[in-house]
């Protein structure tokens, strides 16, 4: 199975997700976007196999959304994505991207539904 995860080193969840996904045995594509950035359309394709909206993975804690206006709920999802491609860290994390599908791995147990429960023992 092609696995990336859309990973953020400084958080927890993230970690785990990825530490879960090692455990499984996958081998997944590390893209750490605060350093990489997103492009428009990446972000487009994402929220597509998400089935979501810009606003369904802004992050709000530990970034300037507030300070940016983007937590006003008449701010559009244009302003948001390109709010998001300026300011990378205002994408919820971790993201995870299979053949399976694509998901927000919050919380981490999440990926599980994913990538099938560990194993017990």
């Amino acid at each position: 199975m092609g696995v990336t995860i859309f990973h953020n080193p400084n958080c927890g969840t993230s970690r785990n997700v990825l530490a879960a996904l090692q455990a499984a045995d996958l081998k997944p594509t590390v893209v750490e976007y605060l350093k990489t950035g997103w492009t428009k359309a990446q972000l487009q394709g994402l929220l597509a196999q998400l089935h979501a909206r810009p606003r369904d993975i802004l992050r709000i804690n530990g970034t300037p959304a507030q300070e940016l206006g983007l937590t006003d709920p008449s701010v559009s999802d244009a302003a948001i994505l390109d709010a998001m491609v300026a300011h990378p860290i205002l994408v919820q994390r971790p993201i995870v991207q299979t053949d399976k599908g694509t998901i927000l791995a919050r919380p981490s147990e999440k990926i599980f539904d994913l990538i099938g429960h560990p194993a017990s023992g």
